[in-house]
């Protein structure tokens, strides 16, 4: 059984928390939702689902957790302005654990600074950022490099899900 942390903050987009989150559970991992503050209730961008923070960032130790997963939609640039969101992603990295993000989720590794001669895809208005990053581009429905997966958007949330199980 995995320990698996998930990145959040209000705006997320609800299917890309949801069904990773309970693809997680059901394969009978640890699935924690660790936010800026504990306890806080986080809501979907389109107001579907609701979650409440079990642990604030600052209490997390990356050192207890095997993967993180970074839903996309708002979420992301919230999250990406907070050092230690960042630092809970560097250490995970310098690990090699997964770490794993779809859509809008890749802006917390570019501010991480975890790409730079990666191959990621992201949501497809930010791949310039990406590519700005020091990564490269690919416009597939997932994308595996060594421990990072990524993917595009709502629609590729089976192949992002089926890459995560194969690999916790």
């Amino acid at each position: 059984m995995a320990n698996v942390a998930f990145l959040l903050a209000d705006g997320y987009e609800d299917s890309e928390m949801d069904h990773p989150y309970q693809a997680v559970k059901r394969a009978r991992h640890n699935a924690v939702i660790i936010g800026l503050k504990n306890g806080e209730q986080l809501k979907g961008k389109k107001g579907r689902s609701y979650y409440v923070a079990e642990m604030g960032i600052a209490d997390a130790n990356p050192l207890d957790f095997d993967a993180v997963i970074i839903p996309g939609g708002l979420a992301p640039e919230r999250l990406r302005n907070d050092v230690n969101i960042l630092q809970f992603v560097q250490k995970l990295h310098e690990q090699r654990k997964l770490i794993a993000a779809i859509c809008h989720g890749p802006q917390v590794f570019v501010s991480a600074d975890i790409i730079r001669g990666k191959k990621v895809t992201c949501y497809a208005g930010m791949q310039d950022e990406v590519k700005d990053a020091g990564a490269e581009y690919v416009d597939r429905e997932v994308v595996v490099d060594h421990h990072l997966i990524t993917s595009r958007m709502p629609e590729d949330e089976p192949a992002f899900i089926r890459e995560i199980l194969a690999r916790l």
